[in-house]
Order: structure tokens, then C-alpha cells, then sequence
């Protein structure tokens, strides 16, 4: 195993666990606030200080561990759930279909996924979940243009000849021989992406069009440290360095991976 595989998966477990046990861990409610206790610097009462409105930003930055990654690994669910299908039948059937398919991911992917999730959010009023659909929605053309250009490479290969011949079923053919021969290569991607997600997610927070206040989303906690940062910088940089460390996690595992199995090279890992 690839030591930055092990490295990043380790710190991606432990993130994980505290993401799960932060709401019983953390030794305040997340929205519970004190007036006397308003801009604390850390201390053994509040390790991380606390806010403007005198709430624990550790017990906060606890539970928003959970909503980011839920955004971060929902949103990268959904942009594979509905891409990889849409990529295998593009790269398979081609023809008018692929030619519909891709001029419209063609256009998705010619804007600037903050302003594509800001288009899609704008239609409504904004929340947590909606943001999940909003990221994965950005990201779908990603993976199906991925996911074709895969299908594409192995649709003539010999063992799909062979399934022909044996007049093996369309579905048959996509899931049984294709998928599982680009599955690696898409699973690689899709932990990378959970990065991009995580980062668009709390773009969107931040911008007022992901989840409300008074969620602890790292995003949003960052975007409402704003007007204090020169007075109480501890608010916005608890959630910040959580994000980082979060994000860097995931792309030391996705490296990892790539490493350990890349169809394209053999490579075993080192």
C-alpha cells in the first residue's frame, strides 16, 4: 500500500469517526449561547473559544465535521449515481444519443461550477440538502465525459467482441464486462472529487445559498467569523484548518489510490 494511501486514510478515518461522534462528544450544543461568554479566546472551558454570540467553537467545529463531509461524500454519490450510467450508454450506443448527451454536458461544463450550483440553488430557498443536489449536480458532467471516454477505450476490446457474439444484452455488456473494467480508474476520480465537493459545499455556505445558520458548517461558521476576524481570528481559523486538513486527507488518499491500481500502467502500488 502506498504510504500516502495509508497516510490519508488514517487521517480520513479519524476525521470520519469524530465527524460521527461529534454530536455526543462535544461538550456543548452547537447552538447554545451565553451572552457573558461572547468572543472567549481559548481556555480549558472553551478550547477553541467561543463566538459572537458565545458559543463553543470546538463543539461547533465537532458538529460541522458531519454536515461537511455529508455534502462532500452525498454530492460525489449523486454525481456518480447519475453519471457513470449516462457515460456507459454514451460510450456504448454513441450515435445520435451520445451526440444530445454530451453537447449538453459540453455547456454545463463551460461554467464555472460556483456559478452552475449558484443557478441551480437561486431556484429556491436554499438549505443543506439542496446544496448536496446542487454539488453533485455540477459535477455529473465530470464523470459522465470519464465514464465515456473509459467505455469508449474498452467497446472494441475483445472480450466485448465476445460478449456480442454470445448476443449478451446491452445491460449485460455495460455492467458485467465495461463497468467493472472502469471502475478503478472511477473510483479514483470520485475520491478526488469528494475534495472539489467538500470546497464547492462550503462555497456555497459561505455565499449564504448552502445550509443556514444557526448549522455549524464549516463553510458557514467561516463566512459568519467574517466581520471578527481581526477581533476573535480563532472563530473563522478552527473550521478553516479543520476544511484543510479534511481536504488534504482526501487527496492523499485519492493519490494513494491512483498509485495502488491505475488500469492504465498495471501499477501495483509501490
Amino acid at each position: 500500500m502506498p504510504s500516502k494511501m495509508l497516510i490519508g486514510g488514517v487521517l480520513l478515518t479519524a476525521i470520519i469517526i469524530i465527524a460521527v461522534l461529534g454530536p455526543w462528544v462535544a461538550p456543548y450544543q452547537y447552538d447554545q449561547m451565553s451572552i457573558l461568554a461572547r468572543m472567549k479566546p481559548p481556555s480549558a472551558a472553551h478550547w477553541f473559544g467561543t463566538d459572537e454570540l458565545g458559543r463553543d467553537v470546538f463543539s461547533r467545529t465537532l458538529v460541522g465535521a458531519q454536515m461537511s463531509l455529508a455534502i462532500g461524500l452525498g454530492a460525489t454519490a449523486l454525481s456518480l449515481v447519475a453519471g457513470v450510467p449516462l457515460g456507459l450508454l454514451c460510450g456504448y450506443k454513441r450515435g445520435r444519443f451520445d451526440e444530445i448527451v454530451m453537447r449538453c454536458m459540453d455547456v454545463l461544463l463551460s461554467m464555472p461550477p460556483i456559478m452552475l450550483g449558484l443557478l441551480f440553488l437561486a431556484v429556491s430557498q436554499p438549505s443543506a440538502w439542496k446544496a448536496i443536489l446542487a454539488v453533485g449536480f455540477v459535477y455529473i458532467p465530470v464523470i459522465v465525459r470519464l465514464t465515456r471516454a473509459l467505455t469508449l477505450d474498452l467497446a472494441n476490446e475483445d472480450f466485448i467482441e465476445a460478449a456480442r457474439a454470445r448476443s449478451e444484452r446491452t445491460w449485460y455488456i455495460l455492467l458485467r464486462e465495461i463497468l467493472p473494467n472502469a471502475w478503478p480508474t472511477i473510483a479514483v476520480e470520485g475520491s478526488l472529487r469528494i475534495t472539489f465537493a467538500i470546497l464547492l459545499g462550503a462555497a456555497l455556505s459561505f455565499l449564504g445559498m448552502g445550509a443556514q445558520p444557526p448549522s455549524p458548517e464549516w463553510g458557514l461558521m467561516i463566512s459568519g467569523a467574517r466581520p471578527f476576524i481581526a477581533q476573535a481570528p480563532w472563530v473563522a481559523l478552527a473550521p478553516g484548518l479543520s476544511m484543510c486538513l479534511t481536504v488534504i486527507a482526501v487527496n492523499l488518499f485519492g493519490d494513494g489510490l491512483r498509485e495502488a491500481i491505475d488500469p492504465r500502467t498495471g501499477s501495483r502500488g509501490h
